[in-house]
Formats: structure tokens, C-alpha cells, sequence
């Protein structure tokens, strides 16, 4: 086996009566050739990588719920969940028996598995009782954007088959609007709940409230029965249902451990959206499954973060790279004490090498910084990056199989080797939600998900993010879908053609920028067409890059809009 080493790492020779000097070189070879063969080995003759953490087990009989009460039991007396703005808390213990009561009382009204739950909320500890409630009685759990608009409501209420409908009070009149949207034959709500108290919708307290005599034994099997629905671009298009199953669930989270372990004495912050699957999954599940508390903070006020993080001593971060870079940049940080915090995880979007060494000369009590990548479909995470290396995504997670493929003849690459990632383990979802076809355009026989970024690997096993074949713009973390605010566009009188591209920006990451072809005659400005999308959809999605006006939108012969030509033209 050692004909393949480099000559350097060969060490056969006797440590004789070398020098202090010439023993050290020889140890540091030594140590080198035992790094050189670990890492070596993650990447196959067949040039699929495999993580540097070896497999573990992964329960298939377990429905997630169950998994997690037994933590409950495990942790009864600690905090699981809090809330900073109003201090209220649930023990692990209390968590157990409010997600036992809801399940009591969803199941005395009726619900029963495969019914739909549509929750429009910002972060508050009853989000998680409510969607262990929903495990526990085999419903699906739903969550959409707080801020979505009443036609973007709609839709998701419609495709959802959503039976009830869970919102906070500042949601309940987009919801009421919403669902007056919805046709008589396409609705399919019984109930509407809100966290608080609001006319027409039911208190989610009187769930609370109940005696819980009536928890129901439903027979779930885990690999194959959804638990949550949340809904994502996927790879191009209008948002799609994406099917995650209780194994796709717990098995993700076990993965996150392994790389990012957890214990009751951390402390987490919980400021990234619940309703996004990074929130949903990683900072809530994955957090609480070690034992360790989360800190609800409902939406990004800087001076309300950075109190948190020194008063509630935050030991882990889950951020996003506005906030990181927020930290790195803001001069109000360094009058704030943080040296509790010991780890930052950053996902959602790349972050850039230079931010990264920023943050770490800024916060210098020994912090580490590391990115993970993942999408909905892959339950989200699929590497980490456990090595402390700026501008990685790291390695493959536990259990499993990555490889780069060229775009054109779908050939695995060797190291180096630019092209698309795949991803095969796990977290692969069940598919998406009444689209079979979709699923098997990026599910391939094989068993790989196709995940449309472009990147590399590195001898070592290290994936580095380059690019996305995908159309989907990242703003904040978030995915904004041309084909959403292009089809909302067209709908202007004054708007001919229009293709919208993501524009490079440091602290968002990218803006959608329209590329707008006038109708004849028209004299529509950039101003008018920017207001008629913010009054139509939610505020992740508004024309931030601004408009510009062009002769004509480049196209394929089927009529595909040629991006990469807009791009090396305009932009």
C-alpha cells in the first residue's frame, strides 16, 4: 500500500540517534502521513465521497416524537424552551405534557393522520409544542412565511389540503383575507387557531387546556409517513410541498449532532424563522434532542440580538450571513459581552472567506465559525464543516454519499473537478407534494438528489460551493423564485416581457432585479413596477436591485429565458 505515498510520508527507517531538530521533521512526516491517508480515503476509486466521521445508527422504527419525549424524560427539570421577549419557558418535562395535551385535543376535534396543519407564526415556544403535537397525532405539519401575502395564503391553504389554520394575531387578517380567496370547492379548513386571542378563530390555549385523555395511538411508520410539509422552490419554479418524513427528520438531526453535538449546557439562540426549514430542524429539533435550551427571539431587532446573546449567555449561534456579517461590521458589538458565545454556525447561503476572518479578529475569545450547506429537500443538511476551514461547507454529514458530476454528461469528477453536487442518504425527502414528476427530474433512479449548486471537493473531502445551476435568487438566506415575481410582472399592463436575476449584494447576499421590456407607448417607471410587487407579495420577495428597462429578453428556441446571457450583458 505505501508504493502510493508520497516519499516524504514513507517512515520506515529506525528513530536512531537523530537531532532534536531531525526527530521533529521526521515526527511531523509521520503525523502527516496519517492525516494524508484518513482523508485520502474519504474520496473513492469512483470518486464518491463519503464523510470523515464514520456511519452511525439511525432508527427507522422510531416516529420523531416518540424519540424526543424521550429526551423529555431524560431532561425533565431543564428549560428546553424560552422565550427572551416575554420570559416565558417550558421545561423539557412541560414540553412532554403540552405537545400530549394539544395531540389530546387535535384528535377530540376530529384530525386524524395525513390531515393537513397550515401554521403562519413567528418564533414563540408554542411553535414547538404545536408541531410535536402534530407528530404524535400523524398529522402534517405546514408552515408558511408570517408575512406572506393573502394570494400567497391562498395557494399554499389550496395545494396544502390544509384542514385547520394556525396563526399568530398580526396574521389573522391576511389569513381571514386569504381565505375568502379560496373557492367554496377548494376549501377544506374546519378550524382557524390563533396563539393569543383574535374574533373568529379559536384559542390555541383551549388546546392547551385540554385534559389530555384523549392522546391518540396512531400507528406511524416512520420511513414512509410525513411530518412536515414545508414548502420550497425546489430547483426552479413556484413553491412546491416538500414531503419529510419522521425518519427524514430524525435521522437529519442525529447527522447535525454528530458534527454539532449539544448539551444541557448550551445554550442556543433561536432567531432564524421557524417556518424556514434551517429554523425548523437545526436550531429547534436538533438543538433540543442534546438537552440543550433555545432562546426564541421572534424577528431581528440589533440591539434586542445582541442583549440576548450576553444576557441569556449563548454558547451557540445559528446564524445566516447578513448576521455574520452584522457581528464582523457593526461597532456597537463591542459593547456587548459575548464571550459566551463559543460557536457560530452559518448557513442558507455561502459565506465569503473574508467575512468569516473578520468575525473571528472582532469576537477573539476563541470562537469557531463554521458553515453548513443543506436545502428543504435534503431535510436541510447535507455537509458541515467541522474542521474550522473558511470558505468550506465542510464534509459530508454521517451516513452520507456525495459526488460532483459534469453538468453535461452527469460523469462523476475527481477531485478539483468544477460541476454539479449530488447527494445520496437519509434525508432525501419522500418526494414533493403531488409532483412525481418533478421528484424524479432531481431524484435520479440511483437514488441521488440532484442538488443544482455547483462546487468542488478538495483532496481532503472538503465541498466548497461555487454556484447554483438553479434559477433561485438567495436573499438573506432566503429563496426568492423568478418564476413567481416574473408571472406577477407580466400581470402589469405596461410590462411586454420581464426576466428577474439576482444581483450580487455583500450584506444580502442577492437582490431580485427585474429586467423589464416595455409594452409600446408605455412610460412605466422603474418606481411604480418596484411598488406593484411590493404590494403583492411578502417582503423577502420586493424588487431590492430595482428594475431595468431593456429592448427584449434573450431566449432559447423553446422559449426558455437565456439567464446567463441576461447576466453577462447586464450585470
Amino acid at each position: 500500500m505505501y508504493r502510493h505515498l508520497p516519499k516524504v510520508f514513507i517512515c520506515s527507517a529506525p528513530f536512531k540517534s537523530h537531532s532534536f531538530r531531525r526527530v521533529r521533521s521526521r515526527l511531523s512526516a509521520c503525523v502527516a502521513c496519517l492525516r494524508w491517508l484518513s482523508t485520502s480515503s474519504l474520496i473513492g476509486p469512483d470518486n464518491v465521497v463519503r464523510s470523515n466521521l464514520p456511519d452511525i445508527n439511525l432508527p427507522t422504527n422510531v416516529p420523531f416524537h416518540q424519540f424526543l419525549f424521550e429526551k423529555c424524560d431524560q431532561y425533565k427539570n431543564l428549560v428546553a424552551v424560552e422565550d427572551y421577549l416575554s420570559g416565558q419557558k417550558y421545561s423539557f418535562g412541560q414540553l412532554k405534557e403540552k405537545s400530549m395535551r394539544v395531540a389530546s385535543g387535535l384528535h377530540r376535534l376530529g384530525y386524524c393522520k395525513g390531515d393537513v396543519m397550515a401554521v403562519y407564526s413567528c418564533n414563540q415556544i408554542d411553535y414547538t409544542v404545536l408541531l410535536l403535537a402534530c407528530a404524535a397525532t400523524g398529522l402534517w405539519f405546514s408552515a408558511l412565511n408570517p408575512s406572506s401575502t393573502p394570494d400567497e395564503l391562498r395557494r399554499h391553504i389550496v395545494h396544502s389540503g390544509s384542514k385547520a389554520v394556525f396563526a399568530t394575531p398580526n396574521c389573522v387578517a391576511s389569513v381571514s383575507k386569504a381565505l375568502k380567496l379560496v373557492k367554496p370547492q377548494e376549501s377544506q379548513v374546519k378550524d382557524l387557531f390563533v396563539f393569543g386571542e383574535a374574533e373568529g378563530f379559536r384559542p390555541f390555549q383551549t388546546l392547551l387546556d385540554d385534559n389530555g385523555q384523549m392522546f391518540p395511538d396512531v400507528d406511524i411508520n416512520p420511513v414512509e409517513d410525513v411530518f412536515i410539509l414545508p414548502y420550497s422552490s425546489g430547483t426552479t419554479g413556484l413553491p412546491k410541498g416538500v414531503m419529510l418524513t419522521h425518519y427524514n427528520c430524525l435521522a437529519n438531526c442525529l447527522q447535525i449532532a454528530s458534527s454539532i453535538p449539544t448539551t444541557p449546557d448550551d445554550r442556543a439562540l433561536g432567531l432564524l424563522p421557524m417556518f424556514h426549514i434551517y429554523g425548523m430542524v437545526v436550531v429547534q429539533l436538533s438543538v433540543i434532542l442534546g438537552g440543550a435550551s433555545v432562546v426564541y427571539l421572534p424577528k431581528f431587532v440589533p440591539e434586542t440580538f445582541l442583549q440576548c446573546l450576553q444576557d441569556k449567555h449563548i454558547s451557540l449561534a445559528h446564524l445566516v450571513p447578513p448576521l455574520v456579517l452584522f457581528l464582523s461590521k457593526m461597532p456597537s458589538v463591542s459593547q456587548y459581552n459575548l464571550k459566551s458565545l463559543k460557536r457560530v454556525i452559518c448557513g442558507a447561503a455561502p459565506l465569503g472567506v473574508e467575512v468569516t476572518l473578520e468575525l473571528l479578529k472582532k469576537l477573539d475569545h476563541g470562537i469557531t465559525v463554521n458553515q453548513a450547506a443543506g436545502m428543504t429537500e435534503l431535510s436541510p443538511v447535507f455537509t458541515i464543516d467541522t474542521t474550522s476551514t473558511p470558505g468550506s461547507a465542510g464534509h459530508f454529514v454521517v451516513n452520507t454519499l456525495g459526488k460532483i458530476v459534469d453538468t453535461d454528461t452527469h460523469e462523476p469528477l475527481g477531485t478539483g473537478g468544477v460541476g454539479e453536487i449530488c447527494v445520496k442518504g437519509p434525508q432525501i425527502m419522500k418526494g414533493y407534494f403531488k409532483d412525481k414528476q418533478t421528484t424524479d427530474s432531481i431524484i435520479d433512479p440511483d437514488g441521488w438528489m440532484h442538488t443544482g449548486d455547483i462546487g468542488h471537493v478538495s483532496p481532503d473531502g472538503l465541498l466548497y460551493i461555487q454556484d447554483r445551476l438553479k434559477e433561485l435568487i438567495k436573499y438573506k438566506g432566503f429563496a426568492v423564485a423568478p418564476a413567481e415575481l416574473e408571472a406577477l410582472l407580466l400581470g402589469h399592463p405596461d410590462v411586454q416581457d420581464v426576466a428577474v436575476l439576482g444581483v450580487p449584494s455583500e450584506e444580502c447576499g442577492e437582490l431580485p432585479k427585474a429586467f423589464v421590456v416595455k409594452k409600446p407607448g408605455s412610460k412605466v417607471q422603474e418606481h411604480e413596477l418596484v411598488k406593484y410587487i411590493e404590494d403583492r407579495t411578502a417582503y423577502i420577495n420586493r424588487l431590492r436591485g430595482g428594475v431595468q428597462f431593456i429592448a427584449d429578453i434573450p431566449k432559447s428556441p423553446s422559449g426558455k429565458i437565456l439567464r446567463r446571457v441576461l447576466r453577462q450583458t447586464f450585470l
